[in-house]
């Protein structure tokens, strides 16, 4: 069962960056092999939605972080051999006669090229094969009684196929003779290949559990504990931005009676931050992934959605607000189907005047409150709107980001206090850059 989400959110909380070097899943990618890195992707295209699934992952993880396991492989081997994998070509098979005439003629049939792609492809297996068996050995040494158990069982049995078995005793430091990599070829190209491509994805996901598993030790960061959907809780403590270098860490909790987050803040007090910051949260936890905090639990959701950056729509010529309207009416009919979600508006209704945004953001607010099954973030810079709330809602726990003056100058702590507040500072920051000065200028 995976999270439901879209293109919108995962833009949002910046999961795959603009140049796929600067977001989440990159700080995650540490792994070895290009085949891993690809399972890694997957893995954050279509994050988990099963209690159970997602506790199981975070425990082995956690397992894997806890104990010193390497990844001994050459990265080398698996371009190589899924390369050699992928040529199923019956044409390129190789006899296995050991004369010179045979070897010459297949030669002439294959190319040199081919063969020593061939060759290179079968050395490559080998090397893989022989290696896993310590790898399985050295990972059952160290991380017992976790759900891993199945992988290595499955690892095991891939291992025993009686075919293989004279290929985990070759000497790897020994030349192949042409009639080896023949016979080792029809073994492991055609005989075996569905096999061999199983045990290579056990092994990216190794690769991918020990990338994570090393992230989560060299940053600090905390594993998620996934609790029933029914509790609608969410704990979490000192979490934060994991994109910034000097992160301002802040606590929320989340309960039945306190299933909608009003945030309120002043420009620049950090209200879209936070908001992405829990979000991001969120999403790592939902696939069982180590966050940037100290604690974490939460009741599995089914989905995430996100209205943080919505951009204009101009190939419909839809205006900003418009395209508010068209988004919270997508997300609307999801909430219309009885799922467990866990939504962030933020600033509802910026692209319209203020008495509109006033009342609109009320209704809004409102009709989410009363899905008690789902979570709700929702920030405005309309505090007026907040006060109407309190009367009309009970289950809406009212939070905002200060700002302190020094002098003229506005100070952001961006630590999130309860309550709702009344600091605007446009004009003030308009005024200290000079900008009045400057167009008064003749």
């Amino acid at each position: 069962m995976s999270l439901m989400t879209d293109k919108q959110t995962l833009t949002d909380l910046n999961i795959f960056g603009k140049r796929n070097d600067d977001g989440i899943y990159a700080i995650f990618n540490r792994t070895y092999t290009r085949g891993a890195s690809e399972l890694l992707e997957e893995m954050f295209r279509y994050p988990l939605a099963d209690v159970k699934a997602i506790n199981a992952r975070s425990s082995i993880i956690r397992a894997f972080a806890s104990k010193d396991v390497s990844f001994p492989y050459d990265a080398t081997w698996f371009d190589a051999a899924e390369q050699y994998l992928q040529n199923t070509d019956e044409r390129s098979r190789l006899t296995d006669q050991p004369d010179t005439l045979s070897r010459k003629l297949n030669s002439l049939i294959t190319g040199d090229t081919a063969f020593k792609a061939i060759e290179k492809g079968v050395e490559s297996l080998i090397n893989i094969l022989q290696t896993t068996v310590n790898f399985a050995d050295s990972i059952r040494q160290r991380v017992t009684e976790i759900p891993y158990s199945k992988e290595l069982e499955t690892i095991d049995q891939l291992l025993k196929i009686e075919e293989l078995q004279p290929l985990l005793k070759v000497v790897t430091s020994n030349k192949l003779s042409f009639a080896q990599v023949a016979e080792y070829d029809k073994v492991l190209r055609f005989r075996h290949r569905d096999s061999l491509k199983q045990l290579l994805q056990r092994i990216y996901l190794a690769d991918v559990y020990l990338s994570v598993a090393r992230i989560a030790v060299s940053r600090q960061f905390t594993f998620p504990v996934a609790l029933e959907r029914e509790l609608q809780t969410v704990v979490l403590e000192d979490f934060y931005h994991p994109g910034l270098t000097k992160p301002v860490v802040n606590s929320l909790k989340i309960t039945p009676d306190g299933n909608v987050i009003f945030l309120t803040g002043a420009n620049m007090a950090g209200k879209s931050t936070f908001m992405k910051a829990l979000g991001i949260a969120m999403f790592l936890g939902q696939m069982g992934f180590p966050v940037p905090a100290s604690k974490m639990e939460f009741s599995v959701r089914d989905g995430i959605f996100t209205t943080i950056n919505l951009p204009d729509n101009l190939t419909l010529g839809a205006s900003h607000f418009y395209a508010e309207v068209l988004r919270i009416k997508n997300i609307a009919r999801e909430l219309s189907r009885d799922k467990y979600l866990f939504v962030i508006f933020d600033e509802l209704f910026r692209g319209t005047n203020v008495k509109d945004a006033y009342e609109a953001t009320i209704a809004v607010t409102s009709a989410v409150a009363r899905r008690k099954n789902c979570m709700f973030v929702v920030s405005t810079h309309i505090i007026e709107a907040g006060e109407v709330l309190k009367e009309k809602c009970e289950n809406i726990n009212f939070v905002y980001l200060p700002t302190l003056m020094e002098g003229n100058k506005p100070v952001y702590t961006h630590k999130l206090l309860p309550g709702i507040t009344a600091d605007r500072h446009g004009m003030i920051i308009i005024k200290n850059e000079g900008i009045l000065d400057i167009l008064s200028r003749k």
